[in-house]
């Protein structure tokens, strides 16, 4: 019996993609269909970093086309492929950035630096090109958060080396001043200090750059969205009430000025006791999950309230790298895998495919 392309897609065809949803042959992740004799090739392309998910999906893969008649063999080869994406309209994307994403918050003191940085190293974990940008001009922490000490290096006096750690590249304000000295800057000076970091920051082929937002909804984040190709935003927000009336107000400045919210996440959502494990929701329960169905965005994921994640932010050694079988470390990285999912489903950026049109007197 001869083996048929239709064969083997019908076969993939009831293979699902678990992080996505979607079959591997309507979400067009199946290529390359090969066969030599009885023995079937093909590659799966996901549009996202999930090094943690090859061998699952390569398994379900080469199992369904052995079921396929004829078939004694399967070759399944998976990768990822990160494209840049659309940002909003009239701004530019950078050549060495594909994606930005904003991790903001109306208020301060919801975890949204630490939100921030174990997104960037899931990420960086799952395989991708990451950068974190520390945009708390006034309160800058990444560089604690990293472990990260020392002055950036410049090659040509006019720009900057990121500093890195944990596999991730890093730009703060707080590495070109004291940790003690106050930023007693005007809101100019503040936004065109972010845009140094960004612009004059030599990043290396970034599939994603974080950019660990302030909170509130000035300069900052006025500039980042005119100014600054962002793909897409998460909203970090605790349960009570409090915070999830400024949440709102952050989620609706990104939504008039045409930046996509890809999704919410919720901290602090339940203490866990350290001595007895006893679980309690002490600021509140389901305020991020009310919040996104008012708004008809994604859930991102909740994070428990625990010691452990404070301790190990503090040290420069954040959860992800810290414990990374750990539950709290699984938790960040399901996150990240959905907010890459929902930044490989937007419109891929054709710029660079349409030609540049001169026009010349003759």
């Amino acid at each position: 019996m001869s083996i048929t392309n239709e064969a083997v897609k019908a076969a993939l065809a009831q293979v699902i993609d678990p992080n996505t949803g979607k079959d591997l042959i309507s979400s067009k992740s199946a290529k390359n269909f090969r066969l030599d004799g009885s023995t079937v090739s093909i590659d799966i392309e996901l549009g996202y970093p999930a090094k943690s998910q090859f061998e699952f999906i390569r398994d379900s893969a080469a199992k369904a086309i052995r079921g396929v008649d004829g078939v004694t063999d399967a070759n399944v080869n998976v990768y990822s492929k990160i494209v840049a994406h659309a940002a909003q309209r009239g701004v530019k994307l950078l050549s060495n950035v594909k994606n930005i994403i904003a991790v903001a918050s109306g208020k301060g003191g919801v975890g949204k630096s630490t939100t921030a940085v174990n997104l960037a190293l899931a990420l960086a974990a799952e395989g991708a090109q990451v950068g974190i940008l520390d945009a708390d001009i006034y309160g800058p922490s990444q560089p604690m958060m990293m472990g990260i000490t020392g002055r950036p290096e410049t090659t040509d006096g006019k720009t900057m080396e990121p500093l890195e750690n944990h596999g991730v590249q890093v730009s703060s304000i707080g590495f070109l001043i004291n940790p003690d000295e106050p930023m007693v800057w005007r809101g100019p000076m503040v936004t065109q200090a972010l845009q140094q970091l960004l612009e004059q920051t030599n990043w290396r082929d970034l599939d994603y750059l974080i950019v660990d937002m302030p909170p509130g909804t000035g300069d900052i984040q006025l500039t980042l969205s005119q100014k600054v190709p962002v793909t897409g935003a998460v909203i970090v927000t605790t349960p009570q009430d409090i915070a999830l009336l400024d949440a709102r107000k952050g989620l609706k400045m990104f939504e008039k000025v045409g930046i996509p919210i890809l999704g919410i996440v919720e901290n602090m959502s339940m203490h866990i006791c350290s001595n007895c494990g006893h679980a309690e929701p002490i600021f509140g329960q389901g305020g991020g999950e009310k919040m996104c169905g008012e708004y008809g965005v994604e859930f991102l994921g909740a994070l428990p309230l625990t010691m452990s994640i404070r301790e190990q932010t503090d040290s420069g050694k954040p959860t992800v790298v810290a414990d990374p079988e750990g539950q709290v470390a699984r938790i960040y990285m399901a996150i990240a895998r959905k907010v890459a999912i929902k930044v490989a489903e937007k419109t891929k950026d054709m710029s660079s495919k349409f030609p540049s049109i001169v026009i010349k007197n003759d």
